[in-house]
């Protein structure tokens, strides 16, 4: 399991730099573009939508790798026990919160599909893809916060993820 989690995490990380060249593919076919006059229509939709794949698809993996910005100005003050269970709360609240959102995000692309919502730009692009990037990113997050909930509760530090020990070696 611990196997399949790291690869989902890699590989979460890996759609988000694919979905950052897509953002300098169409920005580059923009400025191309401008330079030639040739329009290609969306594409200005189509880079707004690799940001969101890149946001999204990002989570997961620098959550993983210890990479993500987080608040320790009142968990650092406790050892012990105490840092333990204030660990645990965070991470159990977390859980709640991104899957309160992941719930939703995947409710908002059934409704788009469903109802062929459209994007408001020229290409006029069925919504529920890039939304799909959101709910899956968010998705995997909430995957990585249950690991991380599950290695505190097996003792470990939060921070002691496989891919941030990776990442600490090849420095």
């Amino acid at each position: 399991m611990r196997r399949f989690l790291d690869l989902l995490y890699e590989a979460s990380g890996w759609a988000a730099g694919l979905s950052m060249v897509m953002i300098l593919v169409v920005t580059m076919l923009q400025v191309l573009g401008g330079f030639t006059d040739l329009y290609v229509r969306g594409t200005d939709a189509y880079a707004g939508f690799a940001m969101a794949g890149a946001s999204f698809f990002a989570l997961a993996s620098t959550l993983k790798r210890g990479e993500h910005i987080r608040v320790t100005l009142i968990i650092q003050r406790f050892k012990g026990q105490a840092r333990r269970w204030i660990e645990i709360w965070c991470l159990g609240a977390a859980i709640f919160l991104t899957g309160f959102f992941a719930w939703y995000a995947w409710d908002m692309v059934y409704w788009s599909y469903e109802f062929d919502s459209r994007s408001d730009a020229m290409d006029a692009s069925p919504l529920w893809i890039p939304q799909s990037m959101m709910a899956l990113g968010v998705t995997i997050l909430v995957i990585a916060f249950v690991d991380e909930l599950v290695q505190v509760l097996q003792g470990r530090d939060p921070s002691e993820s496989d891919l941030s020990a990776e990442m600490q070696h090849t420095e």
